[in-house]
């Protein structure tokens, strides 16, 4: 195994200011002409979002979750036997794509851009996860029942065992960054698009890579497996 479950990790205060600041742009919506009761609540609101160092890296994801979509961002516990039992298959998979992706000849050496690397870890998880047996795994869908790859989380794992949901959301970070707070992503609570729809799981996927070649050939070193309902 090349990595390994993280309990911590520096993703938290960018990610409760993306999705703070999306509830409020979501609720801003509904009203095309506030009053003054509601303009002195947006003019009190803007400030305290400002300050993020200070109330954002207080709250945690799994209320911004539920308050956005009525789902519970579950605790993973690798001691439960199905947890376990994921994480072990999981980590497998995990495995296979950053050897895959680091061979020669792979499908993203020579890609100019680390973001345009990124949907190529995706689809190669969701194609290996698949075949994981008793597992399931899909790009979820909105509420409006349509698939949509932008926006957060990118995976949905079924384990048909139990019936546990995981999300998966990959994140693919320079050897150096990794305690960097810019380390981020991110969650836009719409009603139509949102993409969170079950009680569920919710893992960021690390993976760190060295410095490209002249010849922008890619290596990637180790993942990390991010259990976000401790953020």
């Amino acid at each position: 195994m090349t990595g390994k479950l993280h309990p911590k990790f520096p993703w938290r205060r960018i990610v409760m200011t993306a999705g703070l600041l999306a509830i409020a742009n979501a609720n801003a919506q509904i009203v095309a002409l506030p009053s003054r009761t509601e303009k002195a609540a947006v003019d009190a609101l803007i400030p305290w979002l400002l300050q993020e160092d200070i109330q954002l890296r207080g709250i945690p994801f799994s209320e911004v979750i539920f308050d956005a979509t009525g789902k519970r961002v579950l605790a993973f516990n690798p001691k439960d036997e199905t947890d376990g039992r994921v994480l072990k298959q999981i980590s497998g998979v995990l495995d296979a794509v950053m050897e895959q992706l680091n061979m020669p000849d792979s499908v993203i050496q020579g890609i100019p851009r680390i973001n345009e690397v990124s949907s190529h870890f995706e689809d190669l998880m969701h194609e290996l996860l698949n075949k994981v047996p008793g597992f399931s795994c899909d790009f979820p869908k909105t509420a409006a029942g349509a698939t949509q790859r932008s926006g957060y989380p990118d995976l949905e794992i079924i384990d048909q065992e139990s019936h546990r949901v995981y999300y998966l959301d990959p994140k693919l970070y320079a050897v150096g960054s990794r305690d960097s707070s810019f380390r981020t992503f991110y969650f836009e609570p719409k009603v139509a698009t949102n993409k969170v729809g079950e009680d569920a799981v919710h893992f960021i996927v690390g993976f760190e890579h060295e410095k490209p070649t002249a010849d922008r050939h890619w290596k990637f070193t180790r993942w990390d497996l991010v259990d976000l309902s401790r953020f």
